[in-house]
């Protein structure tokens, strides 16, 4: 096994100047995608930082009409809180989802729209409900967020603090797990602003979350089914793309049979 460092950051600007010392230094939250990386050597950095336990990254709050989340908060934390549960209920019904109860109690908000996964769950609530991504440099807009399958607009060094979530009329999450992982093999979050303001992503079942125009599009007309058609479906031993598909119409359906 590669030996590396490790380092238990107190403070956001400790972390940052970690990071700013050594290029091979990665951040460290909750580890459910790190610690799995490692284990395969799919990457061998020179140190871990710890961010987990920073007040900067810790909390939830009302911040204005915004629902603001730390990025260090865990999926259980999520699901459980009180104030997310009363604002955005349907963003804790996806965080008591996420995968298993371990992966809950660990995996972190922020670890998670960082690592950007096409079959993470986060991503899409982002999109859906016109999120900003807050950082230790600026304010980023999930729409110029989410670059690419495992990329983001994220710079070297820079560090997610919070998540700002827009609270809508009302919105929904379904989607159709993985048995084994509980990844979204196709998750809809469709959420109404009021005034023609629906906003629908899909996450799972193509290369990387979207926003579905088509979904938007026939919710706005009154109708309760779209078709996702799309090039870059993904096909894979788990499922052929046009499964994906037709998962992404059924969990659209359901999304918005259970708006709340």
């Amino acid at each position: 096994m590669n030996s590396l460092d490790y380092q238990r950051a107190t403070s956001l600007a400790q972390a940052r100047q970690a990071l700013a010392d050594d290029d091979q230094a990665q951040l460290l939250a909750g580890g459910m995608t790190l610690i799995p990386v490692l284990k395969h050597r799919l990457a061998a950095p020179s140190m871990l930082v710890d961010i987990a336990h920073l007040p900067e990254l810790r909390g939830i709050r009302m911040q204005g009409q915004h629902l603001h989340i730390g990025a260090a908060m865990r999926h259980a934390e999520v699901a459980a809180d009180a104030l997310v549960q009363k604002t955005l209920p349907s963003l804790a019904a996806l965080a008591g989802d996420i995968g298993d109860a371990q992966v809950r109690a660990r995996g972190t908000l922020g670890g998670s729209v960082a690592n950007n996964d096409p079959a993470a769950d986060y991503p899409a609530a982002l999109l859906a409900l016109n999120a900003v991504v807050v950082t230790s440099q600026r304010e980023i807009a999930a729409a110029d967020f989410f670059i690419a399958m495992f990329t983001t607009a994220l710079e070297p060094g820079e560090i997610i603090t919070a998540v700002r979530f827009a609270v809508p009329v009302r919105a929904a999450y379904a989607k159709f797990a993985h048995p084994a992982t509980g990844y979204a093999m196709a998750g809809i979050f469709a959420a109404d602003f009021g005034g023609g303001g629906q906003r629908v992503a899909v996450t799972g079942a193509v290369s990387g979350v979207r926003r579905w125009p088509a979904a938007e599009a026939a919710w706005a007309a009154g109708e309760k089914t779209a078709t996702l058609d799309s090039p870059d479906l993904l096909d894979d031993i788990h499922a052929p793309g046009a499964y994906r598909a037709q998962l992404a119409t059924l969990m659209f359906e359901q999304a918005l049979l259970q708006l709340v």
